[in-house]
């Protein structure tokens, strides 16, 4: 179930870069640091309809082992990107799950996903719950910081809205605050950026946009980008 990746694989990486921004942006505040992009399927493992979360764990994973690889200097001593199956494992190992999680098609949340990354990598997450979606915008200066500060990927769930989303930066203009949404229901073979960018699967999201009958989890990584350390 789910082989799983290493950071070097054939995976497009940093897909947002040549997104134009909407018109009248006058602030842009991006992940720092290259990620890979995860989504259904990716390695060969159909997990279409319950997924999404453990891909998008991969994508902070693969930037969380990028950042770790340039301060050791080798990779060879990092847990790999671990794939659904493994993940699962992690979670039963450490009682966050009962065994019959494993070989499920269970999902998993921002909670999940900040015990995993904190298990792999010794990387503390703080979660930022939101009432609803017309309360977003209260968090926006959160996210801001965030990405000045630490620069890393953040993920992002709900309930009623059940979709997984990698957030990888925010921007802002006088009317309208966006999040930058990297989509990982995509199903098939990405080969170019700029054709997940024209269907939407990364994209600048209103915050107008998110489902007002749901709340939403955002799983924030305390770890720093090592190029905002230079």
């Amino acid at each position: 179930m789910g082989g799983g990746h290493d950071y070097v694989c054939d995976l497009l990486p940093n897909i947002h870069n040549g997104l134009q921004c909407p018109a009248g942006v006058s602030e842009v505040d991006l992940v720092v640091g290259d990620y890979l992009y995860y989504h259904y399927g990716c390695d060969g493992f159909d997990d279409r309809g319950w997924g999404c979360g453990y891909r998008t764990l991969m994508t902070l994973c693969s930037w969380i082992r990028g950042q770790l690889r340039k301060s050791q200097g080798t990779s060879s001593s990092l847990a790999p990107v671990p794939s659904n199956h493994r993940i699962q494992e992690i979670l039963v190992e450490i009682g966050d799950k009962e065994k019959d999680f494993l070989n499920s098609r269970q999902w998993i949340g921002s909670v999940e996903v900040c015990h995993v990354v904190d298990t792999l990598y010794d990387v503390p997450c703080k979660i930022i719950h939101v009432n609803s979606g017309k309360e977003l915008s209260d968090h926006i200066l959160t996210l801001v910081d965030h990405f000045k500060s630490r620069g890393s990927p953040v993920m992002m769930g709900g309930d009623t809205d059940v979709s997984s989303k990698g957030i990888m930066g925010v921007c802002r203009s006088s009317t309208q605050n966006y999040l930058l949404v990297v989509d990982p229901h995509f199903w098939g073979e990405a080969t170019e950026a700029a054709a997940l960018q024209a269907s939407d699967w990364v994209k600048w999201q209103p915050l107008s946009d998110f489902n007002e009958s749901s709340f939403y989890n955002m799983c924030l990584p305390q770890f720093t980008s090592r190029e905002l350390n230079k």
